[in-house]
């Protein structure tokens, strides 16, 4: 995506991968196909992949430059890491980082990482492998998770029920450097931008909400994983924790964002852009020049 400038911040996005292992109708089990073609009016060609013949999908991190900070927010799969039950990120060698520099940021230039989550593909480059032993990638940021988040995960992993084992290898060896900001989940980060409460997908799950003198933008995690979740919220995702609760808070979440003008940043959606009411329903609009 272009920088997107909001007032007197910039955003950009480095994606690592961009098509996801999962089809819609696997991903989201109380769809259809019937159900998903009934919005392909807006859905293509914005939100379609054409080459996979399913609504696109990335995985990415969203780079938050404001006056005061360097701000990522979820840092994807990461590199060298076992995910045997996820063949697109197991053991990989992809060019984050590079992506990351050619977007003008290095990782001893971050200065905070926000976890929307600890799923797996949220925490990756969180840390990365350096001479036997996973270090933090960003040697100079703070990590801000929400503690309801990583309690509920710190257990799963504990008990041996975290699937990928992602947080003992993109979370714990983080909280041992010492570089983790537990907080509650409407954590004020800085002037413009705060934690919100999203919870449903995971128990801790948060949105990241911008504001600016030209107006706000909200980082929505997971909260939607595919854009024609905008227009049918009561489906929600196969990773769901709560799926009932996430629908509740899904269905909230639209309803107050509709024909808003706040710009929708989610972290697998292909691009940006705001939700609106159409026929008595709602979609996604993209945003202009954020391809």
């Amino acid at each position: 995506m272009s920088a997107v400038r909001l007032g007197e911040v910039t955003i950009t996005r480095v994606v690592e991968i961009g098509r996801s292992s999962f089809p819609t109708t696997t991903m989201l089990p109380d769809s259809t196909p019937e159900g998903i073609a009934a919005h392909y009016h807006w859905l293509r060609p914005d939100f379609f992949d054409e080459a996979a013949g399913d609504l696109a999908s990335r995985i990415q991190t969203y780079v938050v430059r404001t006056p005061r900070h360097t701000v990522l927010i979820d840092t994807c799969v990461g590199n060298e890491k076992t995910r045997t039950g996820a063949p697109a990120w197991h053991m990989r060698r992809g060019s984050y980082l590079d992506d990351l520099r050619a977007a003008g940021v290095t990782p001893e230039q971050v200065d905070i990482v926000v976890c929307t989550h600890l799923h797996v593909d949220h925490v990756g480059w969180n840390t990365r492998w350096i001479d036997g032993r996973w270090v933090p990638t960003f040697p100079n940021a703070k990590y801000v998770i929400a503690g309801e988040e990583w309690e509920f995960w710190k257990g799963e992993s504990d008990a041996g029920r975290e699937e990928y084992g992602c947080v003992a290898d993109s979370v714990v060896p983080v909280v041992e450097a010492g570089q983790v900001t537990l907080v509650d989940s409407d954590h004020a980060i800085d002037p413009y931008l705060s934690l919100e409460p999203s919870p449903g997908h995971t128990p801790g799950h948060v949105c990241v909400r911008l504001r600016t003198a030209a107006g706000e933008a909200v980082f929505s995690g997971d909260l939607m994983h595919r854009t024609v979740q905008v227009a049918e919220p009561q489906w929600s995702s196969r990773f769901c924790h709560d799926p009932a609760r996430a629908r509740a808070t899904r269905r909230d979440f639209v309803e107050r964002h509709a024909d808003s003008g706040v710009l929708i940043l989610a972290a697998h959606f292909p691009r940006p852009g705001f939700i609106v009411r159409e026929r008595g329903g709602r979609r996604f609009e993209p945003a202009p020049g954020a391809a």
